[in-house]
């Protein structure tokens, strides 16, 4: 096939490569294929050095430039003539480029100075300006500007497709692929110059922050209908909800997509079959049972009214006895459980199989340990605050006072995972129930003060008691039976006493709080004359 039949296709084939890679995963596969078409391979030193070793022959690029080495690497292939030979245009500049000497370079094969490795090991700054390639990222920006006429490959793991479609048209690679490999020559280049640009400033003690991100698409809309909106993932990222498989329903909405981190962080460190219910990004249900359905069962009943209408994550594959429980096809379609979204690491088939009556029941693959990302990112009003994670839930926990009992502290994990979810000022309150497992009674979040959180919270856990026990015979004993086995956790510490006052007044039997207010003294004096115990976790978990 001639050159003219390869354009008029739209393919070109590769009669010149050049290859220069700091990673030489899967390099000498990739010459080979490209060798077995009459490909010449040009390479720089590291590079000819490895493929000799392989058996693999080619040109020194200093044959090219016409330039030696020079300066310990510094320079190898800067020079006219290569960046002529990737520049120039071959309909256009033809007769120029053959009055100049200039050869085409079809190809371009390169990797870069590991910089970002070099940063990560701390090196000083007159070693780590070392790892910043010059040569590299000029060579892969003049390709990637001429991809109408030449191939530029960055990444590894391309080397396999790009195989595969030079055996197809026999050693010729077409416009589509030459266009897509250009974007991703871009998107290095301008990755590479932010980790060089962030590290120098990082250096000068002036840090800052640049944020990639990629695979844009539309959304029905933001938080509201009249607000456009496009989703995108962080580039790099390893998983993301982005991308989480939808296997029924219509599109997630953005509303969805944070009320679903929630629950995802909700059930992420619970030890067993994990349950999280999220209402406006609040758990308004929370379990963690030895079974599923129970856990399901548990979670549910802590504000039905709630879970209309909310996103459930479960930690663990969801089964279709547990999926059943939402009873989609009862006959009185009152007792058919809506919610927007169900999220769970797997799903039986049959399980899947019945999840799908709901029409608009949004099915998706979703775990919550694979998603954990050791950093986020918040934003207000131009603003952006990078942190860790709050992943940690205590720092120890320390009874303080003397109103000291046996502490459960699975229990009391389980309610500082449910308190660290809920938006401030927060308060939870949980219990262990008869079969071992751990449930959120009720809750308290968003108010402008302590008192009524807790108020909220106790209100709630009367409720959640009203609807396991309706009769009003002996319903007084079974709320103190219940509550003096709770713990109510909050996220920030007491700042005064009335704040046990009120726990006192629900029956609450032990607090956790992290501690650190003036007023300690005070607040466990108090807690003592009340009879609760107290205790200290030494972490805040404020959420804004």
């Amino acid at each position: 096939m001639t050159q003219t039949d390869h354009r008029d296709a739209q393919l070109i084939p590769i009669r010149r490569a050049l290859l220069s890679v700091a990673d030489k995963r899967g390099i000498e596969d990739l010459a080979r294929c490209l060798a077995s078409f009459g490909c010449e391979l040009i390479a720089s030193g590291g590079t000819r050095d490895h493929l000799a070793s392989a058996g693999i022959h080619s040109t020194d690029v200093s044959e090219l430039t016409g330039n030696p080495s020079a300066f310990e690497g510094r320079m190898k292939t800067i020079s006219f003539s290569l960046a002529s030979a990737l520049l120039f245009d071959r309909d256009r500049h033809g007769d120029e480029a053959e009055r100049l000497g200039i050869v085409p370079v079809d190809m371009v094969v390169c990797s870069f100075y590991p910089f970002a490795e070099a940063r990560a090991r701390g090196l000083p700054l007159e070693e780590l300006v070392e790892f910043i390639d010059i040569g590299g990222p000029t060579m892969v920006r003049a390709a990637a500007k001429n991809a109408r006429y030449v191939a530029v490959v960055t990444d590894c793991a391309d080397y396999p497709r790009l195989q595969a479609e030079l055996t197809q048209h026999e050693g010729a690679l077409s416009l589509e692929t030459r266009r897509g490999l250009m974007r991703e020559a871009f998107a290095l280049t301008a990755d590479y110059d932010a980790a060089i640009s962030t590290a120098l400033d990082e250096n000068a003690g002036a840090s800052s922050l640049r944020i990639a991100m990629e695979r844009g698409r539309p959304v029905r809309y933001g938080e509201n209908p009249h607000q456009r909106a496009t989703i995108y993932r962080i580039r790099g990222a390893t998983h993301a909800l982005h991308d989480c498989p939808l296997l029924h329903g219509k599109e997630l909405s953005y509303n969805n997509m944070v009320d679903l981190q929630r629950a995802l962080e909700a059930v992420r460190d619970l030890p067993r079959h994990g349950v999280a219910i999220i209402k406006h990004t609040n758990p308004c249900g929370l379990a963690d049972a030895e079974d599923q359905h129970r856990a399901f069962e548990l979670a549910w009943e802590g504000d039905p009214i709630s879970a209309f209408g909310s996103v459930v994550a479960f930690s663990t594959p969801l089964s279709l006895e547990t999926a059943q429980f939402l009873e989609l096809g009862h006959p009185d379609k009152a007792r058919r459980k809506f919610i927007e979204v169900i999220a769970a690491p797997r799903f039986q088939d049959e399980a899947l199989v019945y999840l799908r009556q709901h029409r608009n029941l949004r099915v998706v693959v979703a775990d919550a340990k694979r998603l954990d990302s050791p950093t986020e990112i918040r934003v207000a009003m131009n603003t952006a605050l990078l942190q860790a994670t709050d992943r940690r839930l205590l720092e120890e926990l320390t009874p303080v006072g003397e109103c000291n009992r046996d502490l459960d502290r699975p229990l009391i994990e389980f309610g500082l995972t449910a308190v660290r979810q809920l938006a401030s000022n927060a308060i939870a309150v949980v219990h262990r129930v008869p079969d071992g497992a751990c449930q959120l009674l009720g809750m308290g979040c968003g108010q402008p003060n302590r008192v009524g959180a807790i108020a909220l919270a106790l209100t709630a856990c009367m409720a959640t008691l009203a609807r396991r026990h309706p009769e009003p015979a002996g319903f007084d004993a079974f709320v103190s039976e219940t509550l003096a086995c709770a713990v109510l956790t909050s996220d920030a510490f007491f700042p005064f006493p009335d704040n046990v006052d009120a726990c006192a007044r629900g029956g609450i039997p032990v607090v956790v709080q992290p501690g650190g207010s003036i007023r300690d003294p005070e607040v466990i004096q108090r807690a003592h004359e009340c009879g609760i115990t107290m205790v200290f976790s030494g972490l805040r978990h404020f959420r804004h």
